[in-house]
């Protein structure tokens, strides 16, 4: 039998290899000693709701409507496009090139509470709105309630939400996928 000594260390050492083995791989060819890597692009989106509608507000600057799609499929919003690095002059020479180009796509599972039918699409000034009504039936409604005897004279009004659940108590379940 061999005696091994004990290192209370080995194990930090072996998640150490294992993180730097990590980052020289699948981080190491998205950053680049300037920072961001170019290539890999995914535009920004502000998602909001009111009482009537769901909204989407994607960025997409210096994009030309025929560079992107929006599709709706299975209850799924997808974005798909790509931005392209045009070279205006051959005599260009480019010192420094900070901004991201590429393939982009942008899915978003929609809650129940939405209609996929009632979809709206506006690209204007670089920003494209998507909006989605909701559905008649998942909107708050007031239900008067009347009530007998000498102390009620006035019915009550209260207010009541539908047995499905809102946009809101349910998260939007998102993925992003860039080349």
């Amino acid at each position: 039998m061999s005696i091994s000594r004990y290192d209370p260390f080995r194990d930090l050492r072996t998640l150490q290899d294992e993180v730097n083995r990590l980052f020289s791989t699948n981080i190491g060819r998205s950053f680049s000693d300037e920072g961001i890597a170019r290539g890999s692009w995914t535009p920004s989106v502000d998602i909001f709701e009111n009482k009537d509608q769901l909204a989407f507000e994607f960025e997409l600057p210096g994009m030309n409507r025929e560079d992107f799609e929006l599709t709706i499929e299975n209850n799924v919003l997808t974005l798909r496009g790509e931005r392209r690095f045009e070279k205006k002059d051959d005599s260009d020479n480019y010192h420094r090139v900070e901004r991201s180009y590429g393939s982009f796509t942008r899915s978003f599972t929609m809650p129940p509470a939405v209609s996929s039918e009632s979809v709206t699409a506006e690209y204007k000034n670089g920003v494209l709105r998507v909006t989605l009504r909701k559905r008649e039936e998942v909107k708050a409604r007031r239900i008067e309630i009347s009530s007998e005897g000498a102390e009620a004279k006035t019915p009550q009004t209260i207010d009541v939400n539908s047995e499905q659940p809102s946009a809101a108590s349910e998260p939007l379940k998102t993925s992003t996928a860039g080349r």
